[in-house]
């Protein structure tokens, strides 16, 4: 039998609302990187430089970002489904160093990206299921290139 989504209603309408799609990453207790796939990542202010994301209480990484001092944000390319999918599975491991840069944090970044953030937390707020961590940012990038969205539980393509 198969379970029905309390939420799906929900999910739909939220699914509505075009988002880009990061892969945010932190190092556990030994050193080793993990990942996750996000789209729920925003910039919040300019002066100081802010950014904010929030993870499911119930995320396999969750107790990963919540003991880190530090996460660091890649903005993925349109030609990077690939690689948003491998990080949205359960789990969040498999970053081969060659994949990544490493700035000030020590989190990785992934080297092919539309943008990367390198950010120190400031702020976790527990909001419902998730937490919302709110971070300075300490350096970043941006390249030319066509971001990867999301929209209405699949991948979309801006025209």
């Amino acid at each position: 039998m198969v379970k029905k989504d309390p939420h799906r209603e929900l999910k739909n309408a939220f699914g509505r609302y075009t988002t880009g799609v990061t892969v945010v990453s932190c190092l556990d207790d030994g050193g080793n990187p993990c990942a996750i796939t996000v789209n729920s990542f925003a910039s919040v202010s300019l002066s100081p430089p802010l950014v904010l994301w929030s993870i499911e209480k119930t995320a396999s990484t969750f107790e990963l970002f919540m003991a880190s001092p530090d996460y660091a944000v890649t903005v993925l390319r349109s030609d990077q489904v690939d690689i948003s999918q491998r990080f949205a599975q359960h789990g969040g491991r498999g970053l081969d160093p060659s994949e990544f840069d490493v700035w000030d944090s020590g989190c990785p970044i992934l080297k092919d990206r539309l943008a990367g953030f390198d950010c120190k937390i400031t702020e976790r707020h527990r909001a419902g299921d998730h937490v919302i961590l709110i971070a300075e940012v300490v350096s970043f990038d941006s390249k030319d290139g066509q971001p990867l969205v999301y929209f209405a539980s699949n991948y979309a393509a801006l025209s």
